[in-house]
């Protein structure tokens, strides 16, 4: 029989789950936008500057406390990362 981890036997409850993933998913954008700026050197007022956005803006995004972020602000975001986002199917 093999053993679960804590870790496991957590995700087995739909709520904690779910708070889980939607934490995580903050924390790559976040960890992904800290990444790309230091690779090309650029400063939150640089980025914000070149994106049309707030230094603000880019601060929610870079801590994770982002809400409500409009599309069209993380396209252009990205766009000036050097990236684009594209759909793609989920597997669930």
């Amino acid at each position: 029989m093999t053993m679960k981890s804590t870790f496991d036997r957590m995700m087995e409850n739909p709520e904690w789950k779910a708070g889980f993933e939607k934490s995580y998913g903050e924390f790559l954008i976040s960890e992904f936008m800290c990444e790309q700026m230091e690779h090309s050197d650029l400063s939150v007022r640089e980025l914000a500057a070149r994106a049309g956005v707030s230094p603000t803006t880019i601060q929610q995004l870079r801590t994770g406390k982002a809400e409500n972020v409009k599309v069209k602000t993380l396209l252009s975001v990205l766009h000036e990362l050097g990236y684009s986002l594209m759909p793609v199917a989920s597997a669930l």
